[in-house]
C-alpha cells in the first residue's frame, strides 16, 4: 500500500472513531476509550517527529507546536478538540500532498522524455540498442512510429511529423524536413537520424537538468517565508507560556489561561505560509513547463512579474536565424571553392550564419586551428593556410581591405581577399505578434545587435520595436544593459555564446532552447523550448499571476491568524476556531496555490 492511501485509511478510521466518541452515550475519562485511538490513530507520526525533533535539538516547529496543543488538550480533558486539531491538520496535509501531486503530473511529462535506448544502425544493415550515452556523433539511429527521439540528428533522408509537444508546449505535430530534436514523439513513418550530438547536449538531457535543478532556487517571497517561521515559531511558543503563566498567576485561573494559551499555540501554526508558497512556485515551475517555458527557479518569478523593458538580440531572437545565401562571389577563387574554403574555416561553429555555410558547402573539411572572434567571425588554418571569414571589422584588423555590405560576409586567404558571401535572415511569423503584446502590456523592447544600422533598423521596423542600438559587440551589449537596469527592471532575450554574458547580466536572462547555445542556455534563468517570442507574453502574465496568488496567501494567512490569536489570548476563540484558522486556512491557501497550474494562452 502506497504512502498516501495509508495515510488516508488512517484518517478514516480516526475518523470514525471520533465521530463514535462524539455520538456514544459515554462521559468524562470512558471516552478516553474512543478518543485516545482516534488520536493515536492518525497523529502518531506528528508525535514522533515532533520527539525526534527534540532528541536532535530542532524544537520549534509545526509538529511541536501540534503535539503540545493536542496532548494539552487532552490534560485539559478537552478529548474530541485534540482529536480534531489532529485529525484536521493530518486532512490539511492531505490536500497539501494533494496539490504537489498534481502540480508533478505538469512535470512529469518531461521527466519521462528519458530515453532508455537508441537503435544504432550498424554498417551490415541490422540495428543494435544502446545505451543513449554511448552514442557517438556521426551515428545513424532509427526511430520506429510511436518512439520518442533519444538523441538530437538530422533526417538522413525525406520528411517526417513529429509530437513536440512535451518540449514546445504545441499541440499540433510539426513536419520537419532536416533537423529532429530529441523528446520528440515520431507519428508518421521509420525514420533515420545523423546523431549531431551526444546525449549531455542533447535537447532532451538540458530540459532534466534544468527541471531537476528548478525546486533548489528560492524566490524572495519562499526565503521571507523560510526565515519568517525560523523566528517566528519559538517567539509563538514563549508567547503562549507567558500567556499561560503570567496571567494564571495573578488570577489564578490556571485552567482558563492554559487552554487559552494552547488555543494560541494551535492558531500560531505557519503551516498556511510555509506549505501554500512553496507550493504556489512549484505549481508556477509545472505551469510554465505545460506552457514550453523551463524555468530554473521561483527567484525568476517575483523578477519576472515586474520587468518593464525586454531586450532581445536579432538573430535567431526576432529573426529565424536560418540563413541561406543569396549570392557568393569570388575574387580569387571561383564560387564553389570560396564557399567550401569559408565552411572549413567555420567547421565547428554553432552559430546560424556558420551552419547555413557549411550546410551549403559541397565539401568541408575540418580545420587544423580555429579561433573564434565574438561578434566578428572567425581565424582558422585549413591545409595550412591562414582562413578569416566574418565583418568588415575582422577584416581590418587583419589588414584585409574590404568594404562592408548589408548582410555580407568576407573571406580571406593569408591575409588576402578572396570573396563575399551575401547572407539574408528573415523576420519569425510571430515576433510582430509577441511585440504588440508586449508594448500593449506597457512593456518597452528595445533590440540590441551586432548587425549594421541598415539591417537592424529595417528589422526593428518590420516587428514594431522603437528602439535599437547596431554594431554591438559582447561588452558593448553588456554596457547598454546596465543603462536599461538602472531605469528599471530589465530581461534580455538572446540565443548565442556572444549573448552569455548579456543574458547572466540582466535580471532575468531568456534563451531560446531550439536554437540556443550551450552557453547561452546556462547563463539564463527561463528557456523558451519552441524559440516562439509570443512565449515571453505569456510568461510575464503567468509570473504576474504567481506573485499575486503568493501575495493573496500571506495577506490572507496572516489576517486571520492575527486576528485569531487576538481572539484567543482575550477568550473569545475556542479550539475549533483554532483549527479553522490553522488548517481550515492552510486548506484554503493550498487550494488558492493550485491556481497557479491552470493558464489559458491568448
Amino acid at each position: 500500500m502506497k504512502k498516501h492511501q495509508k495515510t488516508l485509511l488512517r484518517i478514516i478510521i480516526s475518523l470514525v472513531l471520533f465521530t463514535a466518541g462524539l455520538l456514544a452515550p459515554l462521559s468524562g475519562h470512558w471516552r478516553l476509550i474512543l478518543f485516545v485511538p482516534a488520536y493515536l490513530t492518525v497523529g502518531y507520526d506528528i508525535i514522533i517527529k515532533a520527539a525526534g525533533n527534540i532528541v536532535r535539538g530542532s524544537v520549534m516547529d509545526e509538529n511541536f507546536l501540534m503535539t503540545v496543543a493536542t496532548v494539552g488538550a487532552f490534560l485539559l480533558g478537552e478529548y474530541a478538540e485534540g482529536v480534531a486539531v489532529m485529525l484536521f491538520y493530518q486532512i490539511g496535509e492531505g490536500f497539501n500532498h494533494y496539490a504537489v501531486e498534481r502540480s508533478r503530473k505538469s512535470i512529469s511529462a518531461l521527466l519521462s522524455l528519458r530515453p532508455d535506448f537508441a537503435r544504432v544502425q550498424l554498417p551490415d544493415g541490422s540495428t543494435q540498442e544502446r545505451d543513449p550515452y554511448d552514442v557517438r556523433v556521426g551515428d545513424i539511429i532509427l526511430v520506429k512510429v510511436g518512439e520518442r527521439v533519444p538523441l538530437d540528428g538530422e533526417l538522413v533522408s525525406g520528411k517526417c511529423v513529429l509530437d513536440t509537444s512535451a518540449l514546445t508546449g504545441e499541440s499540433m505535430p510539426r513536419e520537419v524536413e532536416r533537423e529532429v530534436l530529441s523528446g520528440s514523439i515520431n507519428l508518421d513513418s521509420v525514420i533515420t537520424l545523423r546523431v549531431t550530438g551526444d546525449f549531455e547536449s542533447s535537447t532532451v538531457n538540458r530540459i532534466l537538468e534544468m527541471v531537476e535543478s528548478a525546486s533548489n532556487k528560492k524566490a524572495k517571497a519562499e526565503n521571507f517565508i523560510t526565515k519568517f517561521a525560523r523566528f517566528y515559531t519559538p517567539i509563538v511558543v514563549f508567547s503562549a507560556l507567558a500567556l499561560a503563566v503570567i496571567p494564571s498567576i495573578i488570577t489564578g485561573q490556571w485552567t482558563v489561561w492554559i487552554q487559552r494559551a494552547l488555543v494560541f499555540l494551535v492558531v500560531s501554526c505557519p503551516c498556511a505560509l510555509v506549505i501554500s508558497v512553496p507550493l504556489t512556485f512549484f505549481s508556477g515551475i509545472g505551469a510554465f513547463a505545460k506552457a514550453g517555458v523551463m524555468v530554473k527557479g521561483g527567484s525568476s518569478f517575483d523578477v519576472l512579474s515586474k520587468i518593464q523593458t525586454v531586450a532581445l538580440d536579432k538573430t535567431g531572437t526576432v529573426t529565424k536565424g536560418r540563413f541561406d545565401i543569396v549570392d557568393a562571389v569570388g575574387i580569387t577563387v571561383d564560387k564553389q571553392e570560396l564557399i567550401s574554403l569559408a565552411a572549413s574555416a567555420e567547421y565547428y561553429s554553432t552559430h546560424p550564419i556558420a551552419r547555413c555555410i557549411v550546410g551549403a558547402a559541397e565539401r568541408a573539411t575540418p580545420p587544423e586551428s580555429n579561433t573564434e572572434h565574438a561578434g566578428g567571425g572567425c581565424v582558422a588554418t585549413v591545409k595550412g593556410k591562414e582562413v578569416a571569414v566574418g565583418s568588415s571589422r575582422l577584416m581590418a584588423s587583419l589588414g584585409v581591405n574590404a568594404e562592408g555590405a548589408r548582410g555580407r560576409i568576407f573571406v580571406s586567404v593569408d591575409k588576402e581577399l578572396a570573396g563575399y558571401i551575401d547572407i539574408a535572415d528573415t523576420v519569425k511569423e510571430d515576433s510582430v505578434r509577441a511585440i504588440a503584446e508586449l508594448n500593449k502590456m506597457g512593456i518597452s523592447t528595445v533590440m540590441l545587435t551586432g548587425d549594421t544600422e541598415a539591417v537592424a533598423q529595417d528589422i526593428a521596423q518590420k516587428v514594431g520595436i522603437k528602439n535599437h542600438y547596431s554594431s554591438l559587440l559582447p561588452d558593448e551589449k553588456v554596457e547598454r544593459i546596465e543603462q536599461l537596469l538602472s531605469e528599471g527592471k530589465c530581461a534580455f532575450v538572446g540565443d548565442g555564446i556572444n549573448d552569455a554574458p548579456v543574458l547572466a547580466r540582466a535580471d532575468v536572462g531568456i534563451s531560446m532552447g531550439k536554437i540556443g547555445s550551450d552557453a547561452a542556455i546556462e547563463a539564463a534563468d527561463i528557456i523558451i523550448m519552441n524559440d516562439s517570442l509570443t512565449k515571453i507574453p505569456l510568461a510575464i502574465r503567468l509570473a504576474k499571476r504567481i506573485m499575486r496568488i503568493c501575495s493573496q496567501n500571506i495577506v490572507f494567512s496572516l489576517v486571520i491568524k492575527i486576528g485569531v490569536l487576538v481572539l484567543g489570548a482575550l477568550g473569545y476563540a475556542n479550539m475549533w476556531l483554532a483549527v479553522f484558522a490553522d488548517v481550515g486556512v492552510s486548506v484554503l491557501a493550498v487550494l488558492n496555490a493550485m491556481r497557479a497550474m491552470i493558464w489559458k494562452e491568448k
